[in-house]
């Protein structure tokens, strides 16, 4: 099986970053979601929000990624969302506890109501 290398893009609206990531989140991966991670953050935004709309896979070493990303946002004192989570993922942030610490929501739309109600 051939894998998706991951791609991954940053736009800015309402106030935060959204970084909208495509194909496979894996060790591969590391240099663009990082690279997407440090534009998104290049402005200072109050939040950033992870697409994951287009992910088709998500290993191990993925998710230790994620985390990390976690922890520069909370270093940062940044809120971190996302939205476009498969059940399966929604079901493995909330086992794991990511969810305790990034806002998961439906949509895009919702993701802007959350940071601009703060």
């Amino acid at each position: 099986m051939a894998t998706l290398p991951l791609e991954a893009s940053v736009r800015f609206q309402s106030g935060m970053a959204i970084i909208d990531l495509k194909g496979e989140i894996d060790g591969f991966g590391e240099a663009a979601l990082q690279a997407a991670y440090d534009q998104a953050g290049s402005q200072n935004p109050e939040a950033i929000l992870l697409n994951f709309s287009r992910v088709d896979y998500i290993n191990s070493t993925g998710i230790a990624l994620i985390v990390g990303l976690l922890a520069q946002a909370r270093k940062a004192r940044r809120r971190l969302l996302t939205y476009g989570l498969s059940d399966h993922y929604q079901h493995l942030f909330t086992i794991t506890r990511l969810a305790d610490f990034m806002t998961m929501v439906p949509d895009e739309a919702s993701a802007v109501a959350e940071v601009v109600k703060r």
